[in-house]
């Protein structure tokens, strides 16, 4: 039995969630609303105010689903109450960015500064012109913008110059020594 998959799910106040017979889950919040598909070899029961999962047999793939579909609705659930967030950290001499209106502008040493829009419930914050921060209802789309930002100029392994995460630890590579 999947231990994360057999651990029920408490439903906040002020949360609802609606399962239809084609295992489409629909999780409505202050902050918003996320739906998300179920394999119909899981069985998902909502009573009042507690939510489990169950499986229909022992095999291999529908094993590995319990748990999957058990953590995407407690994600969905913790993201119309909470909400995600990713903090980069942009490091370098002239690296920076900016926000005006819903345009993020990140100059990273390029020829030509690089935009993203905000979209699909994702806002961008920029406390500093050193950090950005991606804030949404999805986990999936949060950590997905992200690595987007963070993919248009990783950080590099000498100087560790670069957009990187919050927290991540770069491993540094020894330069050339003298003569």
């Amino acid at each position: 039995m999947s231990r994360i998959g057999r651990q029920t799910i408490t439903v906040p106040a002020g949360v609802t969630v609606t399962v239809n017979e084609e295992n489409l889950v629909t999780v409505k919040g202050a902050k918003g609303t996320l739906t998300t598909q179920i394999n119909n070899k899981i069985t998902v029961s909502v009573d009042g105010a507690v939510i489990s999962v169950a499986r229909a047999d022992d095999e291999r793939e529908t094993r590995s689903l319990h748990g999957l579909s058990r953590t995407l609705i407690a994600n969905m659930i913790e993201g119309v109450t909470k909400g995600y967030s990713k903090t980069l950290e942009i490091v370098g001499v002239g690296y920076k960015a900016a926000k005006s209106g819903k345009t993020l502008t990140l100059n990273l040493g390029h020829s030509h500064p690089i935009v993203f829009e905000e979209k699909d419930g994702i806002t961008f914050d920029v406390p500093n012109s050193t950090t950005v921060v991606v804030n949404g209802i999805d986990k999936q789309t949060v950590g997905q913008i992200a690595a987007q930002i963070r993919e248009k100029r990783p950080p590099e392994p000498y100087l560790g110059k670069g957009v990187k995460y919050v927290g991540e630890h770069i491993r540094r590579k020894a330069g050339k020594t003298g003569k």
